[in-house]
Order: C-alpha cells, then sequence, then structure tokens
C-alpha cells in the first residue's frame, strides 16, 4: 500500500469517529453510531458506489453530472445549492495571482463548499495541463505533443506525464484534460501540434503519458485523473477544419482515428472527452453509436465520458443547447456535461427530461456510478483538499531538467549542407528572428492562456539565453531580432522563426501556410551578409518553405519547445546530436494537403525523415570577468509588484549581470520591510529567517550570460513598502 494509501486509511477512521458523533454531514442522527458504507475507507469501491448511489436524491445525480466552468460560479454557494460534481478552469482561467499557492487556495475554498452538502460529495476539478500544468506562471512547460511524437520515446512521455501530474496535484486540481490522441491528416488543422502523429501507432505508443498521469493507482500522492481526447476523429476532418466533418468509412475510422484509444482504455484511462467535430455529418456529442456501442461496450471503457467545452449545444447546429440536446447526449453515454456558464440550465433541463421519461433513470445512474468510482479511487472522499507538499515541485531544476531533454530528443535535423552545425562553440554567431528570445512564441498556444501569447509570459531559458550559456564567449552571440547589423565577420547567422501562438479554431490556415513578412524580411538581412545561414523553425506543423530551403545552410526543426529553450541549444553546439524523427511527412508545397505517409505523393521530407551529426563534448564557457574584485557590482536585482491584495502582495524580482562575461552564480540579500513574511517563492531558492533573507539562483537560472536576466517571484504577507536589495555573485 502507498504512504497515501496508508493515510487515507487513518484518515478514514477520523471520518469515522466524527461522524459516529454526527458531526460531519451525511449522518442520521447526532446519537448514531453508524458509520455509512460510503465513507469506509476499508470497503470495496464497488460497494461504497452502491450504497452513496442509494442516498442520493434525483438532484444529487444531475449535480454530479454537471461541469462548470469556476468563473460561471456566480454566488460560490451554487457549488453546493445544485450540487454541482465537478468545476474546470478553460485557458487562461485562473485565480489572482496566479500563483501555485493561490491555486490551491482556490481549490480548497470550492472544495470546502462542494462537501457543505448533505452527503459531502467532494467536487473534482479538470484543467487542460496539455504540455505541463500550462496555466500556471512558473510551471515547467514541456514541449507540446507533435515533438513528443518526434522523440520516439514512451517512456520519456510517461516521465512527463508523472511531472505533470505532481505540479497539477500541488496546486488542487485531480482531474486532466490530457493527453490528445488525436491523428492529425491534415496540417490545415489549427490543433496538429497537439497530435503525436499523423499514423495511430504514434498517438497509441504514447498512451504512456496516461501511466504517467494516473501512476500505479489513481489514490498514490502525486497522481491525477486522465483524459483520452477527442474521441473520435477530430484529427481527420475535410480540409482540417476545426470541429469539422470527418468523412470516412467505418473502415478507415476504426483503422486510423480508434486505435490510440484502444490503446488507452487498455492503459486504464480513467475518463474519454468527445470530439465537438462530427462523422459522416453526425456530431459525435450525440452519437450512441460510437460512444456506448464501440468505446462503452465494445472496447469495454469503464471510466466516465466527457463533453467538450459546451458541445452539446452544437448538436443541432443552432446557439443555445436545449432539451433534446441534452436528451440525445445523455442517451447516447454522455456521462458528465461541461456546460462551463449554463449549469442552472443544464440541470433543470435534465431533471425535466428524467421526470418525463426522456432520460432513463438507469442512466442517470450508470452516468453516477462511473463518475462517483473514480473519484473513490482518486481518493477525494479521505482527502479531498489540495495535496500541497508537492508545491514544490512546480517550475522544479528536476522537472525543467527533464523538459530539457524532451526539448532535445524532439528536435528534427531535416537539412545540414557542408556540416554547418553543429555549432564551434567559440564561433562568432549573429542571432536574429522573432522567436530567437521569446519565451511566449518558443511555449506556443495553452501557454498561461488559451491562444497563448508573445514575450515573457512565464519564466524559462529562451534559444537565445541557451546559446549564449554553451557559447565559449557568450559576448560572441549577437542578436538582433529583425537581422540588423549582420555583415561578413560573422561565422554563421541563426533565424529563429516559425509560428506565433494559437490554439483552436484560430490556428486553422486555410490558405497559404508559409512564412510571414517578417521572417521573409530578416531572412533576407543575413543572407545578404554572405554567412551560412541557420534556420531554427518554431512551429506547430510542417509550413510551405521548399521555395527558400535552397538559400538555408542548415534547418531544424525545433516545433514548440515550451520553456527550456536550452535544449535547442544543446543540440545546435554539438553536446548532444540530433535524434528526432518526422512524426508527420512535410510538405513539397500546400497544394499536396492532406499529405501523409504512404498515400503517393512526393514530400519535401518524408514521415520519420531525420538527419544527425556526432556529438561533441561541450565545452566549458568562459569564465566571469572579475566580478569579485572589491567594488565592482556583478548584478542587480530589482522588485516589481506584480498585484496587491488587503494583507499581501506578489512581487517579481530581476537579477541581471552587470558584468561584461558569464556570472556563474548569483544571489540577492534581502531586507524586508517590517511586518512583511515571504509566504511562497519560485524560480529561486530562500534561506534566511524573520527579516533578513538570501534568495539563490536555481540549478536553471543560477548562470547568466553577459546582460542576460532571470526572475524570481514570490507572495507576501503584508505591505511591498521599502524592500533593500543587494546582489552579489557567491
Amino acid at each position: 500500500m502507498s504512504e497515501r494509501g496508508r493515510m487515507r486509511r487513518r484518515a478514514a477512521g477520523a471520518v469515522a469517529a466524527l461522524l459516529t458523533a454526527g458531526l460531519l454531514s451525511g449522518t442520521p442522527t447526532a446519537a448514531s453510531t453508524e458509520v455509512l458504507l460510503y465513507r469506509d475507507a476499508e470497503a470495496p469501491v464497488a460497494e461504497r458506489v452502491e450504497d452513496l448511489l442509494g442516498r442520493m436524491t434525483l438532484d444529487d445525480k444531475i449535480g454530479q453530472m454537471t461541469q462548470a466552468e469556476r468563473s460561471a460560479l456566480d454566488p460560490q454557494s451554487d457549488l453546493a445549492e445544485y450540487r454541482i460534481g465537478s468545476l474546470l478552469s478553460g485557458g487562461g482561467s485562473t485565480p489572482t495571482p496566479n500563483t501555485p499557492q493561490a491555486w490551491a487556495d482556490m481549490y480548497d475554498s470550492f472544495q470546502r463548499t462542494a462537501l457543505s452538502t448533505p452527503l459531502g460529495i467532494p467536487l473534482i476539478y479538470g484543467v487542460d495541463a496539455v504540455h505541463g500544468h500550462n496555466n500556471v506562471r512558473g510551471a515547467t512547460v514541456f514541449p507540446h505533443n507533435i515533438g513528443l511524437g518526434a522523440t520516439r520515446d514512451p517512456e520519456l512521455v510517461r516521465a512527463i506525464g508523472a511531472a505533470t501530474a505532481k505540479e497539477v496535484a500541488g496546486t488542487g486540481p485531480d482531474w486532466n484534460f490530457a493527453p490528445c490522441l488525436c491523428v492529425a491528416r491534415n496540417d490545415r488543422w489549427g490543433r496538429t501540434y497537439e497530435s503525436f502523429g499523423e499514423v495511430p501507432e504514434l498517438p497509441g505508443a504514447m498512451t504512456t503519458m496516461i501511466t504517467g498521469l494516473q501512476g500505479d493507482a489513481l489514490s498514490d500522492s502525486g497522481t491525477v485523473l486522465a483524459t483520452a481526447k477527442h474521441y473520435l476523429g477530430d484529427g481527420g476532418t475535410t480540409e482540417g477544419v476545426d470541429q469539422g466533418d470527418t468523412a470516412l468509412s467505418e473502415a478507415e475510422l476504426r483503422a486510423i482515428h480508434l486505435p490510440p484509444f484502444q490503446e488507452a482504455v487498455e492503459a486504464g484511462v480513467g475518463s474519454v472527452m468527445i470530439s465537438y467535430s462530427s462523422w459522416n455529418g453526425t456530431k459525435l456529442h450525440g452519437h450512441r453509436y460510437l460512444i456506448t456501442d464501440v468505446l462503452k461496450t465494445e472496447l469495454g471503457f469503464d471510466g466516465f465520458v466527457v463533453s467538450d467545452w459546451a458541445g452539446i449545444d452544437q448538436i443541432d447546429g443552432r446557439d443555445g443547447f436545449t432539451a433534446e440536446e441534452v436528451r440525445t447526449a445523455v442517451n447516447a453515454g454522455i456521462d458528465m456535461v461541461m456546460v462551463p456558464y449554463d449549469y442552472r440550465t443544464f440541470v433543470a433541463l435534465l431533471r425535466e427530461e428524467v421526470n418525463s421519461g426522456g432520460v432513463p433513470m438507469e442512466r442517470i445512474d450508470d452516468a453516477n456510478r462511473r463518475i462517483l468510482t473514480k473519484k473513490f479511487e482518486l481518493g477525494l472522499f479521505e482527502e479531498p483538499y489540495a495535496d500541497r507538499s508537492h508545491l514544490s515541485s512546480i517550475g522544479s531544476a528536476e522537472h525543467r531538467a527533464l523538459a530539457r531533454e524532451a526539448v532535445r530528443k524532439s528536435q528534427v535535423l531535416l537539412k545540414n549542407s557542408g556540416g554547418v552545425l553543429p555549432l564551434d562553440p567559440s564561433a562568432k554567431v549573429f542571432v536574429a528572428g522573432k522567436s530567437a528570445d521569446d519565451i511566449g512564441n518558443q511555449s506556443g498556444g495553452w501557454t498561461i492562456t488559451w491562444q497563448g501569447s508573445s514575450g515573457a509570459i512565464t519564466p524559462g531559458t529562451t534559444i537565445l539565453e541557451g546559446m549564449r550559456s554553451l557559447a565559449r564567449d557568450p559576448s560572441t552571440v549577437d542578436h538582433d531580432r529583425d537581422g540588423h547589423g549582420v555583415d561578413s565577420s560573422y561565422d554563421v547567422a541563426v533565424a529563429v522563426i516559425g509560428e506565433t501562438p494559437y490554439a483552436e479554431g484560430h490556428g486553422d490556415r486555410p490558405a497559404a501556410m508559409g512564412l510571414d513578412r517578417e521572417d521573409l524580411a530578416t531572412l533576407s538581412r543575413l543572407r545578404a551578409s554572405g554567412v551560412p545561414v541557420v534556420v531554427v523553425l518554431v512551429t506547430g506543423r510542417p509550413l510551405d518553405i521548399s521555395a527558400h530551403l535552397g538559400e538555408w545552410d542548415a534547418l531544424p526543426a525545433a516545433w514548440l519547445p515550451g520553456t527550456e529553450g536550452d535544449g535547442v541549444a544543446d543540440v545546435l553546439y554539438g553536446g548532444y546530436a540530433p535524434t528526432g524523427e518526422l512524426p508527420v511527412t512535410w510538405m513539397r508545397s500546400v497544394d499536396q494537403l492532406p499529405l501523409n505517409e504512404g498515400d503517393g505523393q512526393d514530400p519535401l521530407f518524408a514521415f520519420g525523415h531525420g538527419l544527425t551529426y556526432p556529438e561533441t563534448d561541450p565545452e566549458e564557457p568562459g569564465e566571469p570577468g572579475e566580478p569579485g574584485e572589491p567594488g565592482v557590482t556583478p548584478c542587480t536585482a530589482e522588485l516589481r509588484v506584480a498585484h496587491e491584495w488587503n494583507g499581501g502582495f506578489q512581487g517579481e524580482v530581476s537579477v541581471r549581470n552587470s558584468t561584461g562575461a558569464v556570472l556563474d552564480g548569483w544571489q540577492v540579500d534581502w531586507t524586508l520591510p517590517a511586518g512583511t513574511d515571504i509566504t511562497s517563492l519560485w524560480n529561486g531558492v530562500l534561506a534566511g529567517t524573520g527579516s533578513a533573507v538570501t534568495v539563490s539562483g536555481t540549478a536553471w537560472n543560477s548562470r547568466l550570460a553577459p546582460d542576460g536576466a532571470a526572475t524570481f517571484g514570490f507572495t507576501a504577507t503584508g505591505a511591498p513598502g521599502a524592500a533593500r536589495m543587494a546582489c552579489s555573485s557567491p
């Protein structure tokens, strides 16, 4: 039995004692000595489910089938009044401030409200942690799935799932809407990067993400419920239109799109999310044959099925869901219905449908059995609150090292004329491009917000910073975003270009799929210098580049690497050989789309293509200047107050290298104003107590290039005041 399991056994005894004393809801009388079976952690889950089900009213059961967006609860007491069984945070739906601690506090507040109902059924809280806990500032952001598919490394993906689960669990949520097991068959689709690859074998192999998220047992500490999505065929729509129609025979649907879900069921996935798309004109949200007959009966899926965001509203193609749509979706086999802002309407309509016989009570009970089973297996009845023991894992050195490994292994070298790569650490390098020094661009969509955005949206290492950290002398790596200033004195020019962030809908590309004007202008300046040009593509899918490929000497596909851009630099400088293989076929022309392995077309780069070169021993970067000499200040520290509330605030401290060389380590000696106390800190190591504390760098941000900067954040009680900071090199 796991340690968490033993803790739950002990907790169950305490709960039973409180129940006996009548101090918790769900007891018949204060004097009763009955310990309710569903409260007994020693009892089999199936028996606990049946006992609880027998005590539930119709309103209780309908509530368990309802999922609302956290921001829609108005007032929060609706959670208890409507017996709502689940909440979610959509992309960008976060507490203020957006810190791990605030997430845990928010989750616990919602859970306390849910537990105040007569039966005390805990809620289950879902998030889209699709490449790390990507809604939370400071969390580790891993490469998107297309990059992980390029690694061909299921064990690495399992480890990423386990790391993500710990970061999610530490903030409270216990359910992750991942992994996406779509088979992307048309690169025009704006969710192509959420696919592990274009053949079913790749997403099927990467169902190890599920075992990473769910662990050996859902009751183990640091595990969350996984979701296989989007069932079924969302990657195969005509013209790659998001939420469009997948026009295939049943044999083709089963051969291409079903196998990853079969693998997911065999891996024990706890939930399956239905696709917005249609199959031959029928919306999946109302497709009883595919949901009940195929998924639940034929494949033997025993978890619960959840709709996508307001998905039932699309069944009849008109705005606003109706009683008929509710009846159709629930009878088709959807167990939990995501109705982000319309939970009151949904509850009323489903109650009417049950009372009128439109939805059989057997269907309601089946849905509740499936949902309650997972809540019991997660141990939510014994430990309903955030597992804060994992807060320290969020953005930890261990997880960032894992992400950096994933970035390295996801790099696909498409071209390397004349052996221009790997770069010599002593080379004079000019770096340009809109994504060279941009965490937001390299992370892509579903990062901090739904669509993502450019800029310094969360802590991490940009590709430029990674390159400077690996150069023998960081001052030999110059940078101008637009390529101004490059000349023949440089040994090589590196352009980091490609797509800017997007997510579903907004990312569809029905027309051209080439580089934008900014990228083309930057490349033109670099080519005019006469030096070799290396193009690093930051992209969520293949782009139409064949007309320009002859002008480039080398071309690595970096995909959307996330926050650890130094993994790209590791491969550019040859410390690690490129090992990635294309998870998708790369078009020679956009006119070829859809283009997939084995369809007889002539691609620019075939599925599985990937070059390599010998690894080199990475040289030690140059020593810092003379920061230790008397009178020299090696770094500066500047505090910015990000958010302020009654009794506390969130701050960010920017530490900048003020020497002309690499700074190997930094620390900030900090005298806090009276009455101020640090309650949580990330991307730094806190030491000291009282008003005098020290913050030093972590394994991933303590080394700063010339004029380089690192940021750490914190929350504190009290008021910002006039903090005194002194930065030094230990």
